[in-house]
């Protein structure tokens, strides 16, 4: 085959790659002394209609397409030789190296390198799915995504190649099923025959998880259908958890659209940001444990200061004055002493709310825990808990706000100081946990601030 020239114009220089009926061979175009990759499919008696049927396909979809990281069609012709008859589709060469094979000489990607790669993709995918009718590539994998003119800290130009498994939407509804992809980077639908938009992020991100791996998605182990990666890697939480939405089995927890999946993404914190060098003052006794799976905040109790010292004193005032004043209500004769005694009720109900104000500084935390499912912010003691607001759905998170302490003039003019709050809004409710020189200082606010930003992959708002 080497030297022939095929369609009277490209002569063969190099096979790339050969697999069952197809080749892919390096060619210099005659006419224009460019190089051009040929896919020849050969028809044999081992031949199946599905594999003319989707080579014609690819070479309709490449003819269709015009991206500068797709690689572009050039000509389609028959082959009608002793030892070869078939089809072949002639498209640009592209002079870059497959992540597959990157990784295999033992190139490393860095965090920053996988979200590049991502953005990159999904601009492709987002071109592809934009069409009329959809194009899905249905074989998105690390051999079928070259790098090229890698410069400084860039990947370098990204490229999407081989859409022999190309499918259209449209086309998905007519004739029978054919399930094509490769195992490991196939989500559950794409076995049925049955391939979305979405089914191409979840190859995205099977391959991403590859790349921070080095161990293909098959190999890696499963929990609750899910590829359990998060152990084996050193990615920020939020990176995290957006892998795994793209990986989701289940269709319709997945990122529905990679517009979807690229804001998704860009919202992820820089680990570049002024906080992130912000650790737990050294005086610090707040719990914190977080997994990638959940994350727990426990505020201990305050114990003896100079605020409940001073609470302390006040309640013991006020309650006294209180019991004395009912105790002469109920010396006084029924019903005259009724009235008296109604109107001790609300002052018991605030001296009361005194004394658990002091327990609770003495012997109550606050829990604030994250996991999968949902949010829940509790006040606890003696093993008696209380939920500040309803637990909200995990995925109903919205937006992480830190208010620094800051002063501010009351009605009558007067200085007053506002404390500092952190906020995680799920929705319309609000998990907020406030700061004063008493419970949380500003520095183990602002590191809290900035280990929920990380862990939930959302940025830091200051409204």
């Amino acid at each position: 085959m080497l030297g022939r020239v095929l369609g009277d114009r490209y002569q063969i220089q190099q096979r790339l790659g050969k697999n069952a009926n197809r080749q892919t061979l390096l060619a210099l175009d005659l006419s224009t002394q460019n190089w051009v990759v040929i896919k020849l499919l050969s028809l044999g008696q081992d031949s199946q209609w599905e594999h003319l049927k989707l080579f014609e396909r690819e070479a309709q979809t490449l003819k269709a397409l015009s991206h500068p990281c797709i690689p572009r069609y050039l000509d389609f012709f028959e082959v009608d030789l002793p030892d070869c008859k078939g089809f072949a589709l002639v498209q640009t060469y592209i002079q870059g190296i497959s992540l597959e094979a990157q990784l295999q000489s033992g190139r490393t990607f860095s965090a920053a390198d996988l979200k590049e790669i991502a953005r990159l993709l999904l601009d492709i995918l987002t071109y592809l799915h934009d069409r009329q009718p959809p194009v899905i590539h249905r074989d998105l994998k690390p051999s079928n995504i070259l790098l090229a003119d890698r410069s400084g800290h860039s990947v370098g130009k990204l490229y999407l190649v081989d859409f022999g498994s190309v499918q259209g939407v449209a086309a998905q509804t007519t004739g029978t099923i054919t399930v094509v992809g490769t195992y490991g980077y196939m989500p559950l639908e794409q076995f049925g025959g049955r391939a979305v938009p979405a089914s191409d992020l979840y190859s995205l991100g099977a391959t991403l998880i590859y790349l921070t791996t080095g161990t293909h998605p098959a190999d890696l182990p499963q929990k609750d259908g899910k590829i359990d990666f998060a152990p084996l890697v050193n990615l920020s939480g939020g990176f995290v958890r957006w892998l795994r939405q793209m990986t989701e089995p289940t269709l319709d927890r997945r990122f529905a659209s990679a517009k979807e999946a690229l804001s998704a993404l860009d919202k992820l914190p820089s680990n570049s940001g002024s906080l992130v060098s912000v650790k737990p003052p050294a005086y610090s006794k707040l719990i914190l444990n977080k997994s990638a799976d959940s994350l727990e905040i426990i505020i201990p109790p305050v114990g003896l200061n100079i605020a409940t010292l001073g609470l302390l004193t006040f309640a013991i005032a006020w309650n006294s004055f209180i019991a004395f004043w009912t105790a002469g209500a109920l010396s006084a004769p029924f019903p005259i002493n009724l009235p008296f005694l109604l109107f001790s009720l609300p002052f018991w109900t605030v001296g009361l709310g005194m004394v658990m104000a002091i327990l609770f500084a003495w012997f109550g935390k606050v829990r604030l825990k994250i996991d999968g499912r949902q949010i829940a912010l509790t006040y606890e003691m003696w093993g008696f808990k209380r939920h500040s607001l309803r637990p909200s759905l995990r995925e109903h998170i919205n937006k992480i706000a830190y208010i620094p302490k800051y002063f501010t003039k009351d009605s009558e003019g007067d200085r007053v100081q506002v404390n500092a709050e952190l906020s995680i809004w799920a929705g319309i409710n609000k998990y907020q946990i406030s700061g004063n020189s008493d419970t949380l200082s500003e520095p183990e606010m602002e590191w809290l601030s900035q280990e929920l930003s990380q862990w939930l992959g959302l940025p830091i708002s200051k409204n």
